[in-house]
């Protein structure tokens, strides 16, 4: 890649990512939405502020008379309407002490920790983080608000109405821990009785959409206990409910998910399955018996014992692949037949479990010819899934499951500004999957 062909595709990542230096039209919605919980988080904290006052009073205190409203500016844009609480009498004496503080500082600080957050911040760490900069807790109900108003924008896109189907789908899962509240108590250090919260497995379905002309994107995805056919069926429900036309699906691209062929059935009458290849090569390694390993190798050195079994491991695995690379469906079932004779005798067991179900990873010869690079695996979702693990470990359990989807979407957001890839025009096919 040239300089400028890289600085290009980093101008493209920063202007799609989550932060400050971004695009026009991506800032202005993007500040909309913190200038939201803005708004939000310091409403909450006028109310705070303002019942700490009275209960401080002593003597006649004056009784509350709903709000009025006032201009505050931000960094994000102007908040035309902050309403401010306000009493029967004195309230031309009294002096917010929360927006004095705000105005010398809280404006970059609490957008910076709205994105923290959302990105796994936990709510005490937040409270403690702005009382450094204010001198007031924030109550957790105000910044418990800006949970909704995260979690509204990514369902927004997520679950935004399906206008036009398509005739293929990636489908699989990844699996990830989330932190979830418990009907227990514990005391902590300090002697005070906290709710205990657990980390709980979950798997992140997703489903990428393959159209005829090369495109593909992200289509949907959801948190679900497993991958079972319950799970399955409940993820293809919410798909036909956001208008996906169950009929129009002629093709589901997955690996040997338990659930999914019976799902299909159910839900998805005209389509059929293809197989990942990738899953089902691999598959064999944990059958290799490795009998009658070589002594030597093809240039001739001589082998040890492991260097043989990757050897071995090598040759069986590019036999197999070799078998797809044929142009049509009658030249794969003879390179799947001189595979056999090959490796029958050598690796019984593995070429036992790899011909199991053969017949559906040869399901993509029936498309396009450009499309099988894309769709003869499940490839295209395993790199967004192999970017969202590193994610996750550097996490460890996500404090919520907005947190987990919101991290999967600035992910998938950055890989279509990485690729330039815009779902309205025509994608290159790709050379390689």
């Amino acid at each position: 890649m040239t300089i400028a062909a890289c600085e290009e595709q980093i101008i493209r990542i920063k202007s799609a990512s989550f932060q400050p230096e971004i695009n026009e039209a991506l800032e202005a919605e993007l500040h909309e939405q913190v200038k939201i919980a803005v708004q939000t988080t310091i409403e909450g904290s006028l109310e705070a502020e303002l019942a700490e006052d009275l209960a401080a009073r002593t003597g006649e205190k004056p009784r509350r008379s709903g709000f009025f409203q006032r201009v505050l500016d931000t960094q994000y844009g102007r908040i035309a309407e902050l309403h401010v609480p306000k009493l029967r009498w004195g309230n031309k004496q009294r002096e917010w002490r929360i927006l004095q503080r705000y105005q010398r500082g809280l404006s970059s600080f609490l957008g910076f920790a709205l994105y923290l957050y959302v990105l796994g911040l936990s709510l005490r760490d937040l409270q403690e983080a702005c009382y450094f900069l204010l001198g007031a807790v924030i109550s957790r109900s105000a910044i418990n608000q800006i949970t909704l108003q995260v979690q509204a924008r990514v369902d927004q896109q997520r679950l935004a109405p399906i206008t036009e189907t398509p005739a293929i789908l990636l489908v699989d899962g990844v699996w990830i821990e989330i932190l979830y509240t418990l009907d227990q108590f514990k005391e902590d250090r300090a002697g005070h009785l906290r709710q205990a919260r657990q980390a709980q497995e979950r798997v992140l379905l997703t489903a990428l959409a393959v159209w005829p002309d090369g495109r593909y994107q992200i289509f949907h995805y959801e948190i679900a206990e497993d991958e079972n056919e319950a799970c399955w069926l409940a993820f293809f429900d919410h798909l036909i409910a956001r208008g996906l036309d169950p009929t129009a699906i002629r093709l589901v691209v997955s690996d040997g998910a338990n659930g999914l062929v019976a799902t299909m059935e159910q839900r998805l009458p005209q389509a059929q399955q293809q197989r990942c290849i990738t899953h089902k090569v691999r598959g064999m390694e944990r059958y290799l018996s490795f009998q009658q390993l070589p002594a030597q190798a093809a240039a001739g050195h001589w082998l040890d014992p492991a260097a043989a079994k990757e050897q071995r491991r090598h040759e069986i695995f590019n036999d197999a692949y070799a078998i797809y690379e044929a142009p049509t469906v009658e030249a794969a079932r003879l390179n799947l037949e001189a595979f056999l004779e090959k490796w029958d005798s050598l690796e019984p067991k593995a070429v036992h479990a790899f011909r199991w179900g053969i017949e559906r990873t040869f399901t993509f010869y029936q498309f396009d010819a450009n499309l099988h690079i894309r769709i003869r695996t499940t490839n295209l979702l395993e790199r967004f899934f192999r970017e969202f693990r590193a994610k996750a470990d550097e996490i460890g359990a996500f404090p919520n499951e907005t947190s987990c989807l919101t991290v999967f979407a600035l992910i998938v957001e950055r890989d279509h500004a990485k690729h330039n890839r815009d779902e309205n025009n025509r994608l290159p096919v790709a050379k390689n999957s």
